[in-house]
């Protein structure tokens, strides 16, 4: 896989799938091959439930994740108990999933197992430290459905998104869904005297004057409440940093208020990004400004161009859209692993 010499600058990826069958979790046993081809010690872990044999939603067969012999996994105690391989266990969590406590493990032996990790970024962060610390040369995420939060940078520090015919029936949906996500991924961020002023704010919406250096809390508890302030407030150019979630709803009514050439919008990342392609471009038409405090780095795309429903995508136009509106590598993955 051209990607793969990549992957070793980083010490923490996330393979993130825009739909459930779209390869994420082939993609990921292929990276694992191919960085124990490459002498790599690799580690791995999920947010949330992953790797199960039977897809929850689809009833199809699921690829599980192949754990070689010197790398370690973390899994929930119940999906630990299940393998079917030699391991030392080398740290149990004090906190628990639904499915027990995560256990940190190193292989003794070669096999497969199912992944069910920390549910939430802050617990999972922690745990990818945990297995660094260990003497892990880069630890693999592997994302579950709808979970972005594990390519925030804050987490991990790149990702290799999946995407495919699962996510549609048509070529064209599927490239624009993609590109979306590349699009948010591809976002600005603010110079580092900025970021680290605006890092050390606590959860809120704040409007600040960069040439006054005026940093001011917002007297609301959330973007839901934006039309109770007054309009004037936003005669002067100032950037509004949202420490919360962006949404559609918020993005649509400032396309339409006169004072949105006057405001430039900051979020943490792009996983705080919940806007459509079409409101959001309607929003950059308008004149309207988003920035990232933090940037992501999106280290290669795969496709799978095969649905469940056994609809087959044309994998080279696929490919060949894609390509247009990134410089990353766009692959196959099908016939990666088939060669």
């Amino acid at each position: 896989m051209p990607f793969i010499n990549d992957i070793k600058r980083y010490k923490s990826i996330a393979t993130i799938g825009l739909e459930k069958n779209v390869g994420k979790t082939e993609t990921m046993n292929y990276i694992l091959k191919r960085l124990k081809g490459e002498g790599v010690i690799a580690g791995v872990t999920s947010i949330g439930i992953d790797g199960e044999m039977i897809d929850a939603v689809t009833s199809t067969p699921k690829p599980e994740i192949t754990i070689f012999e010197g790398m370690l996994f973390a899994t929930s105690e119940k999906h630990y108990k299940k393998k079917k391989f030699q391991a030392e266990i080398l740290g149990v969590s004090e906190q628990s999933t639904a499915l027990g406590r995560v256990v940190i493990s190193r292989a003794i032996g070669e096999g497969k197992v199912l992944l069910s990790g920390p549910s939430n970024g802050s617990w999972i962060k922690k745990v990818i430290d945990e297995i660094l610390e260990k003497g892990v040369d880069t630890v693999i995420v592997d994302g579950a459905l709808s979970r972005l939060s594990v390519g925030s940078p804050i987490i991990t520090e790149g990702i290799v998104l999946s995407t495919g015919a699962a996510v549609s029936l048509s070529l064209a949906e599927v490239v624009k869904k993609t590109r979306h996500v590349v699009n948010l991924l591809k976002l600005d961020s603010l110079d580092e005297i900025k970021k680290d002023k605006l890092l050390e704010l606590e959860d809120g919406i704040y409007k600040i004057i960069w040439e006054k250096n005026i940093i001011n809390k917002l007297p609301i508890k959330s973007i839901l409440n934006f039309s109770q302030l007054e309009e004037n407030i936003f005669k002067e150019k100032c950037s509004l940093y949202i420490t919360g979630v962006l949404t559609e709803r918020f993005v649509d009514n400032l396309s339409k208020q006169s004072f949105l050439k006057n405001i430039e919008i900051i979020v943490k990342d792009f996983t705080k990004i919940f806007v459509s392609p079409e409101i959001l471009n309607r929003f950059f038409r308008s004149g309207g400004i988003l920035k990232v405090l933090l940037n992501t780095k999106l280290i290669a795309i795969t496709i799978n161009p095969l649905a469940p429903s056994g609809h087959v995508l044309d994998s080279k136009e696929l490919i060949r859209a894609i390509e247009e509106f990134t410089d990353v590598p766009v692959v196959n993955l099908r016939e990666e692993i088939d060669v």
